[in-house]
C-alpha cells in the first residue's frame, strides 16, 4: 500500500506544481480524478509509473498510464474520466523484432509512418510497439502537427489500417 501511495503523492505533486501548465479551458471536464484513475490502473498492473496522458479518445477524455510491472514488462492502461473504470489493457514492446509483434508483423514501420502521416501530417516524436488485448500487433504513433498540437495515431501491423486516432492534451513522464 505504501508503494501506491507514493504513486499518488508523484502524481499529486506534479499537478500541483504545475507540470502540466496551468489550468485553463483546453483541458476537459472530468468526473473522475487523475488520481482515481491511478489507483484504478494499478490496480490491474501494479507498478511503476513512468508517464501519464491525457487524451480525447472517442470524445471521451481518457488518461493513459504506461507502467513498467517488477517483471520487466510495459504496459499501457486506459481509464475513462466519466466513469472511472478501465478501458484498455495494451502490452508495450521494445520493438517490431519481438516475438509477439513479429509473429503479427505485415506492415513494414516504414509503410504505418506514411499511412498515419498521410492522414495526420507533422513529424512523429515518438513510436511504441503494442500488443493489443486481442493480440493483434500495432505501431502506435505521437505526431506533432503543424499548430502544435499532438495526435496519437495506431496503425494496425497486419492490415496497415488506423485503428485509433485520437488529440493527445497532455503528457508527464518518458517520450
Amino acid at each position: 500500500m505504501k508503494n501506491i501511495q507514493s504513486k499518488y503523492c508523484l502524481v499529486a505533486a506534479i499537478v500541483l506544481t504545475g507540470a502540466i501548465g496551468t489550468v485553463n479551458a483546453e483541458y476537459p471536464k472530468t468526473d473522475f480524478s487523475i488520481e482515481q484513475c491511478l489507483h484504478a490502473a494499478l490496480a490491474e498492473k501494479n507498478g511503476g509509473v513512468v508517464k501519464v496522458e491525457l487524451k480525447i479518445e472517442n470524445g471521451v477524455p481518457t488518461y493513459e498510464f504506461d507502467i513498467e510491472t517488477p517483471d520487466g514488462k510495459a504496459w499501457d492502461i486506459e481509464c475513462d474520466t466519466k466513469t472511472g473504470k478501465i478501458t484498455e489493457i495494451e502490452q508495450e514492446v521494445k520493438n517490431a523484432d519481438d516475438p509477439l509483434f513479429k509473429a503479427k508483423l505485415k506492415v513494414s514501420e516504414a509503410d504505418a509512418r506514411k499511412i498515419a502521416l498521410a492522414a495526420h501530417p507533422g513529424d512523429i516524436v515518438e513510436v511504441e510497439y503494442e500488443i493489443e488485448p486481442d493480440g493483434a500487433a500495432s505501431y502506435e504513433f505521437d505526431i506533432k502537427g503543424k499548430d502544435g498540437k499532438e495526435m496519437k495515431v495506431e496503425v494496425d501491423a497486419t492490415s496497415g489500417k488506423i485503428v485509433e486516432a485520437n488529440s493527445e492534451i497532455y503528457q508527464i513522464g518518458q517520450e
